[in-house]
């Protein structure tokens, strides 16, 4: 269901210096000096919106990493290297996102959400008294006009909203868009920046990355996901067992989060991740709607549950009624036996 509410930053006014194609700027993350999934999805939503398309990319030694966002639709990637942008810290990279939107002129500047890309878009428009809309899950032009996409009262409706003063930005929720190669390639620009005083009094003591094998639920093409119905921490195990068999990654709910039995990393929905693989196989799921917006792109979702009248079964494709603590293994030893 979508209203047609107008709300966030005022009623959407006329298109900026000439009219449309406006200027679009998205800031491409970086992970291990390897542009993220996110970021590169944006990126290539914003180049079928027409107009000027460029990427920021923000850090010590990502240039060559930079230089891949034309493929994915940047015409123009703005890079900042500096040694105050080696660690994971927003507030450098609010100094050397202002500069590059001066240099770029920038009337559009998108995000894709993250810890690090929240923090940074929030201070970027503290510093430029800009507009910004989070949790998009779409932007499309219409009548010469920006417009995005956001769900509201739950997930159960999408408003349109929009912005009154340029540059416009935007916080694109997480696992909305997917990369999308088209070739190409772009011209790479050094902005050189003077960070505040303030901007580097921070310094990261320590950085720790939670160990896993197998994809994570953001990139894998089948999750298995795990609710209340598991029994407790245990009951992981058939998770964990079946995604190891189908090559896939772990998630849950958040009441199970919140229990203590599975890392919030892992969680799926409305205040933990959106994910969108080929398969999602959920055990034990109730199917409440704060867990259904998190993964209601998948592109077919398997439900075994025991109550027959469990709401996941309205929107899964294949639902089975049954004990899932016998249902599980026996689907496990099946597939590795096909292996």
């Amino acid at each position: 269901m979508r209203a047609s509410l107008r709300f966030a930053e005022g009623p959407l006014r006329g298109p900026g210096r000439g009219g449309w194609p406006m200027t679009m700027l998205v800031f491409l993350e970086t992970h291990d000096g390897e542009l993220t999934k996110g970021g590169l999805g944006v990126l290539s939503k914003a180049a079928t919106l027409g107009g000027e398309v460029a990427g920021a990319v923000l850090g010590s030694g990502v240039r060559d990493a930079g230089a891949r966002a034309g493929a994915f639709g940047a015409s123009t990637v703005y890079v900042v290297e500096d040694d105050a942008l080696a660690a994971p810290l927003p507030q450098p990279r609010v100094d050397a996102l202002e500069a590059v939107v001066a240099e770029s002129g920038a009337e559009n500047v998108f995000f894709a959400a993250s810890v690090l890309a929240a923090d940074v878009a929030a201070g970027l428009a503290a510093r430029l008294g800009a507009g910004l809309n989070w949790d998009l899950t779409d932007v499309r032009v219409e009548g010469g006009e920006l417009v995005g996409v956001r769900p509201a009262l739950g997930d159960t409706v999408l408003v349109d909203v929009g912005w009154s003063s340029t540059p416009r930005l935007g916080l694109v929720r997480s696992g909305t868009f997917d990369p999308v190669e088209a070739g190409g390639s772009a011209e790479v620009r050094d902005v050189a920046v003077t960070f505040q005083d303030f901007s580097t009094q921070a310094t990261l003591v320590d950085h720790l990355q939670e160990e896993s094998s197998g994809p994570s639920i953001e990139d894998a093409d089948v999750i298995v996901a795990g609710g209340r119905g598991l029994g407790g921490p245990e009951g992981f195990t058939l998770c964990e067992e079946l995604a190891s068999a189908l090559g896939g990654a772990v998630a849950a709910t958040r009441a199970v989060v919140d229990a203590g039995w599975y890392p919030y990393s892992a969680q799926v929905g409305q205040t933990g991740k959106t994910v969108s693989p080929k398969l999602y196989i959920a055990l034990g799921i109730s199917g409440a709607i704060q867990h259904k917006v998190g993964m209601q792109g998948s592109g077919t979702i398997v439900a075994i549950n025991k109550d027959p009248n469990a709401p996941i079964f309205d929107f899964a494709d294949l639902g089975v009624v049954g004990d899932l603590a016998q249902i599980a293994p026996k689907l496990t030893e099946l597939l590795r036996a096909r292996q």
